[in-house]
């Protein structure tokens, strides 16, 4: 039996207050933002919009928007990774499927991997949740460099700074 059926009042909203250690919602009414200076650059032709960014549990969870073609990066993590294909489409040199708009894709732990949007694709986005850190290195698993949430935010802190939005402005997305 649906719920609804079983519960006399369904559209009466919970009566009780939540509980006290509760963190606030996000609700991001524009995932794709009209304002430009919301994208936070990672490199040339490389953006990220954050929609959540958990200090807590060390994940984020963004936007990311390429309007290049070319080899993005190589990166391993140690946890898994979630992502969906929003406009454009990229691969991974590793494997020999595409991600291609509506696709779903799901990166294991462990995994290193080397994305590549083609060089037809004038523009890429994709909403991922990465869990943990972007670890990257080089062909031979050589460390190059980390990201990670805490790098995410310094990020967006010294971008929403420039552009004036004010450091404050990521605040919303910490939780």
């Amino acid at each position: 039996m649906p719920l609804s059926e079983s519960d006399p009042n369904p559209r009466v909203p919970y009566q009780h207050p939540m509980p006290p250690d509760a963190q606030s919602d996000i609700v991001v009414p524009n995932a794709i933002p009209d304002d430009d200076r919301v994208w936070v650059p990672q490199a040339e032709g490389v953006f990220f919009r954050p929609l959540c960014l958990n200090i807590s549990q060390g994940y984020w969870m963004n936007m990311l928007r390429v309007t290049r073609a070319g080899v993005l990066s190589r990166h391993r993590h140690p946890n898994p990774v979630h992502g969906y294909v929003i406009k454009g489409r990229w691969h991974y040199l590793e494997h020999d499927w595409v991600a291609t708009e509506g696709s779903y894709v799901y990166e294991p732990p462990g995994e290193t991997h080397t994305l590549v949007v083609p060089d037809d694709v004038e523009e890429m986005i994709t909403y991922f949740q990465v869990n943990g850190v972007m670890y990257y290195v080089d062909p031979y698993g050589k460390h190059l460099g980390y990201e990670d949430v805490f790098t995410k935010i310094d990020m967006c802190r010294k971008h929403y700074t420039e552009v004036g939005l004010g450091s404050d402005y990521v605040n919303q997305f910490i939780r």
